[in-house]
This record gives structure tokens, sequence and C-alpha cells, in this order.
């Protein structure tokens, strides 16, 4: 039970309750009216009835956070996800609202905070300069479903009693702009001017294969399958089962080496991040790529050309069986690739795309090969749900759903052998859609069961 007392010009839900150790404590909350006292009085009475009712703690959020990501993101998290929400964590959390009291943090708090988000200077991440002034939705977005999930655990451990980002309507659905990308023609022309081997070979891999960046990076001969019997048999194809990744040496310890199947040796060991070949962040990612012929023909040239160069160099190569690597051997790192992505676009005056621009339209050009087969698509693409596919193309396979009318036109409004029909509303109907009377009597004359009929309606 709570009682109300007033102090001075303020009103006190006073009540009892017990700690986690069984003892007996008394807790005092101060309201500035009698209105609001007696709601959280009521509000107390009706936990503390249902068994539902919260202990107070003075615990921070960043204190909490402290032990939501250790007992609950180590053990849930994929090595990038943990890199990357403690970043958020610590960039744009903790800073701003760490020494909040958890049990402080309502809805109204939350829009208080969406709002100083907006009003947020992005932190340089590993030396890349941010692209916006403030932080862009979709950073916001994913802070808020971050902290969601941090409140929902809270709300399991009965530190708070609901989840305040669950129920806040502060963040705005984000209205994702509708990506430029190549036709077809375009990347013909773009793999003509091409003259960085390592981009032409991801160029092709992105657009013939459908794969992320990453996982371009991270592809290794052994899961390439091209040899003579593989061509004869028209059995040529990738398997998709690591990508390349940046990650803290921290995280990378933390999450001890957690889905992460190579590191490869630093060029100087003081730097505090490391490049591994990890798999990927979704089981749906792991996947085989069959690949047109001529692809098969040109990675096997390109083959051809590191085998060379790895002869020439000697000990100076750093063989790490990659496809994509460095002239060196060392792996290739996503910013290397898009600075000749870059100036590929700029010397040959092409549309202005991103690299990962090459996936979007692979899928595109699949869709329409396919004539709309999402299922066979998403195969190639590694989307968990078809939905991601209807979502992101819907424009695809409404093109389709045109080209589906225009066939229904020339099949059956625009078949003369159907005009032929006697039962045809055509035959019986002008342009404009008013009744010919001369074919009406035509048809009255031949067929005197209808000239019955008719006479019949027309009595009722």
């Amino acid at each position: 039970m709570a009682t109300i007392i007033k102090r001075k010009k303020n009103y006190s839900v006073v009540y009892y309750y017990e700690t986690e150790s069984g003892e007996k404590k008394q807790k005092w909350e101060t309201f500035t009216n009698r209105k609001d006292a007696n709601k959280r009085k009521i509000e107390i009475e009706n936990q503390q009835e249902q068994g539902i009712f919260v202990a107070p703690t003075s615990q921070t959020l960043e204190d909490f956070l402290y032990d939501f990501v250790n007992l609950y993101g180590e053990k849930k998290w994929s090595i990038s996800t943990y890199d990357n929400n403690v970043s958020l964590i610590g960039n744009y959390i903790t800073p701003i609202i760490g020494k909040t009291p958890i049990q402080n943090i309502n809805r109204k708090f939350v829009d208080q905070y969406y709002n100083t988000l907006k009003k947020t200077k992005p932190v340089m991440v590993q030396n890349k300069q941010p692209r916006s002034e403030y932080l862009p939705p979709q950073t916001i977005e994913r802070i808020f479903k971050l902290l969601s999930c941090a409140f929902r655990q809270a709300v399991k451990w009965e530190l708070v009693g609901k989840n305040p980002f669950e129920l806040s309507d502060a963040l705005p659905k984000i209205k994702y702009k509708k990506r430029d990308i190549w036709d077809a023609e375009t990347i013909s022309k773009a793999l003509d001017e091409c003259r960085d081997g390592k981009l032409y070979i991801a160029m092709n891999l992105s657009f013939a294969c459908s794969m992320r960046e990453g996982e371009i990076l991270g592809l290794t001969w052994d899961m390439v399958h091209i040899s003579d019997e593989d061509i004869k048999a028209d059995n040529t194809y990738i398997d998709i089962q690591k990508e390349l990744l940046r990650v803290s040496k921290r995280t990378i310890e933390i999450l001890d080496k957690k889905d992460i199947y190579f590191i490869f040796p630093p060029l100087m060991p003081n730097t505090s991040t490391r490049v591994v070949l990890k798999k990927p962040k979704t089981d749906s990612s792991i996947r085989r790529v069959w690949i047109p012929k001529t692809l098969a023909y040109i990675l096997r040239d390109w083959k051809k050309h590191q085998d060379e160069l790895k002869e020439f160099l000697g000990d100076e190569y750093q063989d790490f069986n990659l496809v994509v690597a460095l002239q060196n051997g060392r792996p290739c790192e996503g910013r290397v690739l898009l600075k000749s992505f870059e100036e590929l676009r700029t010397r040959a005056k092409l549309p202005n795309v991103v690299f990962h621009s090459l996936r979007h339209s692979s899928t595109t050009y699949k869709l329409k090969l396919n004539h709309g087969d999402i299922k066979a698509t998403q195969g190639d693409t590694g989307h968990a749900q078809t939905d991601m596919i209807t979502e992101i193309y819907s424009h695809i396979l409404d093109e389709d759903r045109k080209v589906n009318a225009q066939k229904f036109e020339a099949a059956f409004y625009k078949n003369p052998d159907l005009r032929k029909s006697g039962s045809s509303a055509s035959d019986t109907q002008t342009n404009s859609g008013d009744i010919d009377l001369n074919i009406l009597i035509k048809k009255l004359k031949d067929s005197p069961e209808l000239a019955t009929t008719l006479a019949q309606l027309l009595v009722q």
C-alpha cells in the first residue's frame, strides 16, 4: 500500500518495498500536485497487487548498458553488430544520457532525446569524414532500435516496468529514397572503360552474382568452381561463405574470435583494428551462386595473372588465396575499391552511383530475366526474406504486371478471332458504346428464341 503525505506545497507518495536481498525499505516520491501523486499511488498499488511492481533503483543508463552488453550482447550479437553497437553507445548514448537513472527514462524523456540527436554532429569513425552535418535519420533509427532492445531486456530483468522506446512515437518513419542504379548498357560501358583489374573483377562479381562488397573482398579461390569439367557441364559456381571486414582488436578479444575464420597480420602492430575473414552476418547470406560461363573464363584469366605476379614477386607476395587482392596479395579493403570505382565513374563520365548499387542493378536485371521469379532471385542475393525483395524492387514487379495487362489486351480484346464470336459484345455495340440497331435487328431475325426472350423481358 502507498500513502500520500503533504509537505509544504508538494505531495509525497510513501510506500515500502523489498530489495533483492529481502531488506525492507521506505521510498518517497515527490510531486507538485495531488493529482499526479494520486495517479502514482494507484499505479504502485495496482502493480503490487498484480505482483509486477519494480523496486526503485538508482542504476544509471551507462551502468545498465555495460551489463546489457556483457550479459546479452556478447552472446547474441555477431562481431560486426557488436562493434557497431558498442560504437553507438560510446558515441551517441553514454555521452548524452548515460548518467540518467534508467527509471527516470520515460516517453517524454525519449522525445527530448530524439530532438537532441537531430542536432548532434556525427563522430568520425575509422578516419572517415561524416557525409552530413548532423546525424542522419538512419543512424538515429539504429540508436533507437538498440535502446529498445536494451530496455526490453531491462523489463525482463525487472529493472523497469515498461519499455519507453518501444512505446514512443518520437521516431518518424523514414522514407528511403529510391537508389539510382546503372542499367545493363551502362554497366557494360563501365566494364569496357575499366583499367583496374581488381575493380573489373569486383564489378563482374557484384553484377553477375549479386554479391555484397564484403563478400567479394572475402572471396577465396577455393570457393570458386571454374574447372574444365565445371565449364563443360555448364556448372560453374561460387560458394559465398566469408566476408572481409575491419573490426576493433578489443571486440575480437572480448568475443574470443567469435565467427572469425582468419585474422590478417597488420602492417603496423600498434593499430587498434584488424582486418578479418568472418562468417556472414546471417545464415541466408551463406549461399551458392551459379555464374555465367563468360565470367568463369574472366576469373580463370585473372587467376593466371595473379599466379604470374606471385611468381614475379616471390617472397614479396603475401598469398592469402584472395580473389580480389592488392598487387602484393594483401587484402583489398572497401575504401581502396570504392576510390577506384569513383575514379572510373568520373573518368568515363558515368552516372553518379555507389558501388553497392551494382548489386541492386543485378537484382533488377535478374527479376526482369526471371519474369519476376522472386524466389530464384532471392537465392542469389542472400536476402533473409522474399519480402525484402518485394519491398525494394516492387517497381520491377509492377512493370511485369503492366506487361501482363498489355498481353491480356493483345490476347483477348484485340484478338480478331474472339471478335467474330456471336456472343461478343463488340458485335452489338459501336465504338461509343451505343447499341447498333441494325446489328440487333439482324440477330433477332436470325434467332427467334432471342426475340421471344426479349419480348418477355420487356413485358416484365
